[in-house]
């Protein structure tokens, strides 16, 4: 029997290495997939009903560019949805636009598909768990100040079109509880008690859910609402 050279049992004890993690890799992604929670792992479904976790910005991302699945989502999530029709009217076209149920008030403002999904995740998992947790009440209402406008950004001429002109942007004004109590943007935002530190607090979790986020820390045209929009670039402020 010809004896084995040295470069062919170097070259098999590669290969078998090479088996060997790729064998470890695949065990440790079935360990992952068991043990990891659905909202951390991107091959996993989106759900409203899933707390925002490592994998959910890549979700909506994904999501957004599909129509049908955004439409989807929602519905999967108790959502009701009427389709909206395509506006054309120069940079304020609105396309892939919906109303959607949830708590806004005035009621299903006509917003873009990926706005509604990234509004109910935050109304859901942001918003709903603050109250409980900060103020030990339920929120029965999200007051908006609306989601629509033709102009540009501040209504000044020779600006870029604002995100509403597209109507992909929220307007948050306030909150009312479930024991009566209102809480505003204007009011309680800088204030230091509980009101005022859950204004804050939904603030912050808005930066994980949409592009765009502002606040009265951004500037005073924004001293009574937090805008929300998602925006594929990242400000919070």
């Amino acid at each position: 029997m010809k004896p084995v050279s040295s470069e062919a049992l170097a070259l098999a004890g590669l290969w078998t290495l090479l088996l060997e993690a790729v064998l470890a890799g695949m065990l440790l992604l079935i360990l992952i997939d068991r043990i990891a929670p659905s909202q951390d792992l991107p091959w996993r479904p989106f759900s409203l009903n899933q707390p925002i976790g490592l994998a959910t910005a890549g979700k909506l991302s994904r999501i957004a560019a599909d129509p049908a699945a955004c439409r989807t989502a929602l519905r999967e999530g108790g959502l009701s949805v009427v389709d909206q029709p395509v506006k054309d009217d120069g940079f304020c076209s609105t396309r892939d636009t919906v109303r959607a149920s949830g708590k806004l008030s005035p009621a299903a403002p006509v917003m873009t598909c990926p706005m509604a999904l990234r509004y109910a995740l935050w109304e859901r998992q942001v918003v709903a768990p603050a109250a409980r947790e900060r103020l030990g009440q339920a929120v029965v209402r999200v007051d908006h100040l609306g989601t629509y406008a033709c102009r540009t950004i501040y209504g000044r001429p020779g600006e870029r079109p604002s995100e509403h002109a597209r109507a992909n942007a929220l307007d948050i004004a306030g909150f009312r509880l479930a024991d009566g109590r209102r809480i505003t943007v204007a009011r309680d935002y800088r204030r230091d008690t509980d009101e005022g530190r859950f204004v804050r607090a939904v603030r912050d979790g808005a930066c994980r859910v949409f592009g765009v986020v502002l606040s009265p820390d951004y500037n005073a045209a924004h001293a009574d609402h937090l805008h929300l929009n998602p925006a594929g670039y990242s400000l919070c402020r």
